[in-house]
This record gives structure tokens, sequence and C-alpha cells, in this order.
């Protein structure tokens, strides 16, 4: 008897295997012909997984899965770089970062799109490669971000603008697979891709600094690491210090002693919430100037903050650490509720992965013609509650007695459990639907 998991798991991995030997046909300039030929190879061990497809289901159902991997494989290797080294791989991380850092984020919208990219990019580090695994709680969680405002920007920035690319989407316990890609500059078709969010329908937003403005400069200069260290904190909520405080204090943490006016060029914010953002750090005490420029605190990165008397006189409730920020602004707990909403989630589902993968269906094989004839049988959920017990055992109908391989799932479904019934629910719909076909022809 093969454990389901482990059937699900063999399944997984032959996929992974025969993708691979995909993406390596297409890199070598080789065909989909060629590839159909390897893997429907009977002593080709890569193919094992392409031809129980093919015994399986058939063989045009095998040709139509070479198909999609081909096409899946063609494109990867169209839009990325062969690695063959990770010494190579953290020096294109190393380019990546450097040009995320140099990117003009505008608007609310590009600034919490850096933060989602930034997340990833510390996802793409410990993998050691563009190539990642990601769950959108998780990608939620590490930027300080909603799952709304995460698929938003995946859709209208990220991932038009070419920063990232999904492979495969997760499914059970597995993320989704990224790649992170080079983007795309200002000037270099970024306006022609959300050129629909631009139109009438969806129009610039003044409040979120939409507008194209000549004040930003074409290039930016922040400290992206000090930014993925801190965009988790509450303190940096949307309704506290805000994405733009977080570029602000990146930008001069990279550069400090800079004027109003240069930080405006280097962090990409307009110059009105660069004076108005200046102004809440400094009245925490996580900023301070000199004459015309500004630096941080010596424990601003810490969110400690430096008690200087202003010009008037008016004292300021100092900054005893991000925690303290936001309390003081209301945005306490925030991460904390995120992350106890993202685990309930997590518990539904597995629960109804759990019920998912209990199901089984139950058929009756009569003999008509000289062949076999599996007859489906009534829906197992209309089977009354009288023939089984609280905890899930079935009664037989002749003895009253409970049936060894008989249960009912979690979800109230009929399952049964023999040695002799280890098949996939890909398999079973498959049976079933061909049980319908010969017992509809048959009658």
């Amino acid at each position: 008897m093969i454990l389901r998991a482990d059937r699900q798991g063999a399944a997984e991995h032959g996929h992974r295997i025969t993708a691979a030997i995909a993406c390596h046909v297409a890199r070598v300039g080789g065909t989909v012909d060629q590839l159909t030929q390897l893997l429907l190879h009977p002593e080709h061990e890569g193919g094992r997984h392409t031809r129980n497809i093919a015994l399986r289901s058939g063989q045009s159902r095998a040709l139509d899965y070479i198909r999609r991997v081909w096409a899946s494989a063609s494109d990867a290797i169209s839009t990325t770089i062969a690695l063959s080294s990770r010494h190579e791989a953290y020096e294109v991380l190393a380019a990546l970062r450097d040009r995320i850092e140099t990117t003009p984020w505008r608007g609310e919208r590009g600034r919490t799109a850096l933060r989602v990219l930034r997340a990833h990019l510390n996802f793409a580090e410990i993998a050691g490669g563009p190539l990642h695994h990601a769950s959108e709680r998780q990608t939620a969680e590490e930027a300080g971000v909603s799952r709304t405002t995460l698929r938003f920007v995946y859709e209208t920035v990220l991932r038009p603008q070419g920063w990232l690319r999904r492979l495969r989407v997760g499914h059970g316990r597995e993320g989704s697979t990224w790649y992170l890609g080079e983007g795309t500059m200002p000037g270099h078709g970024d306006h022609a891709l959300l050129s629909r969010f631009r139109s009438t329908q969806f129009p610039p937003d003044p409040a979120l600094e939409e507008w194209t403005t000549p004040e930003t400069a074409a290039t930016a200069d922040i400290d992206s690491t000090v930014l993925g260290q801190l965009m988790g904190h509450d303190a940096f909520a949307h309704d506290a210090l805000g994405s733009a405080a977080l570029v602000i204090i990146s930008a001069l943490h990279q550069h400090p002693h800079q004027t109003a006016a240069e930080l405006v060029g280097t962090s990409s914010v307009s110059r009105a919430t660069t004076y108005r953002t200046l102004k809440r750090l400094a009245d925490h005490g996580l900023v301070q100037h000199t004459g015309e420029t500004w630096t941080l605190a010596p424990r601003a990165l810490e969110g400690f903050g430096l008690g200087l008397p202003d010009e008037a006189g008016n004292g300021h409730t100092l900054a005893q650490g991000w925690a303290n920020i936001a309390e003081q602004l209301g945005a306490w707990g925030i991460a904390a509720r995120r992350k106890a909403l993202h685990t309930a989630q997590r518990a539904i589902y597995q629960q109804a992965l759990g019920r998912f993968a209990e199901h089984r269906s139950r058929a009756v094989v009569i003999v008509r013609d000289d062949r076999q004839v599996l007859v489906p049988m009534p829906r197992p959920d209309e089977i009354p509650a009288t023939r089984h017990t609280p905890d899930g055992r079935v009664l037989d109908p002749l003895t009253g007695r409970p049936a060894a391989d008989w249960r009912v799932a979690t979800d109230g479904l009929l399952i049964l459990i023999t040695p002799a019934d280890q098949r996939s629910y890909d398999e079973l719909a498959a049976a079933h639907a061909e049980a319908l076909s010969e017992w509809e022809s048959v009658a």
C-alpha cells in the first residue's frame, strides 16, 4: 500500500524533473519533438512521470502535457539567465539590488511595490538565486502590507513591469514559485504597461502622488537593506509613519547630510510629502537638521529619538523604540493581527485539503456481454445518517455492525479504505467519468 501523500509527492517530484529536462532541451536549442522522443523512450528514467500519464490517461493526454511543459520551459528560458555557480547567482542578486535602489518608486503605489519587491529579494537571497518560493501570506507579513494591497501591486506594478514572474501557483503546503526579473526603468516602457491605469477609467490619484512630476529625479539612491529590515514594523504601517518615512530613512542612511531638495531626488518622494515626513520624523527625534541639511539621529534605526530643543522651544514626545512609535500613532498590533489572521486561514485551508484528500468513490462491477462494467453508485452524501456512528464508522446494513473497510470523512462523505483502493483523486474522477459513459451506453 502506498500512502496518498507519498503518491502526490512522487507526482510533483516527477513534474519538476520533467520541467527541468524540458528547460535543458530548450536551452541547448532542442525542439518539442526531441523532448517528446526523450520523455517517451522506455529506457529514459527521467520520462517515467510522462509515461505514467500515458498509461493512465492515454497517449494524447501525455502529448498535451509535454506541449504545456515545453511552452512553460521555452518562456522561462527566454526570460531567465543561466547561472553556473552560486557565486554568479549572488552577483545577479547584487546587481538587481543596485537596480532596485536606483529606480525611482514614485507615489504610494510605487513605494508599496518597493516593499513587496524587497521582500521577494530577501527570499531570493535566502534561496541563493532569482528563483525562489514564497506564498502571498508570507510575503505580506515580510513586507508589512495586507494581502489585498499585495495582489494589487503584483498586478499593476511588479508583474507588468517585469520585476516578478510567477512560474507556478502554490498548492497545499508549498508556496508559489517566483523568478526575479530586471524590470523596466523609467522611460523604457513603464508608462505603456500602465496605460490602462492612466486612462479616464483609472486616472492617477494626486493624493497618492501618481502624477509624473519634474521635481523627482530620473534615478534614486536608497539603502534597500535598511528598508528591508524596517518595513515589517507596525511603525511603518500605512496609518502610521508610512512608506514615505521608510524610503526617506533609507535615503538618509545611504547619504547623510542631505537637504530637503536632495532628498526629493534620492528618495523619489514629492517635495510636499518630503517636508511633511521630515517634520513627523523630527517630532519623534528620529532625524535632526543642521542649517539646511538633514541626518538620522544616532539610534534612529532602532527607533530611539534624540532630544533637541527646536527654535520655538516646543517639546515633543521622543521615540523609545518602534513599538512605542506604533503605539503613539495607533498602529500597534497590526502585524500581530495580520499574522494571526494568516495562521487561521492556513489552518482552514489545510483542513479543506485534508477533507479533499479523504474522498473516495464506491462502485459495483457487473458483467454484461462478457465484459465488466463499473456501475456508478448514488452520491455518498445521500447515505442516511442512521447508517453510520457519530465517530464515523459505517454500519453494515445486514449485520448492523461497523464495516472495517468503510468510514465517513470529516465532511460527511463516505470513503473506502482498502489496500486495493489507493488511487489519487484525479484517477477516481477519471474512473467515475468512464463508468458513467459505459453505464449509459449499456443502459
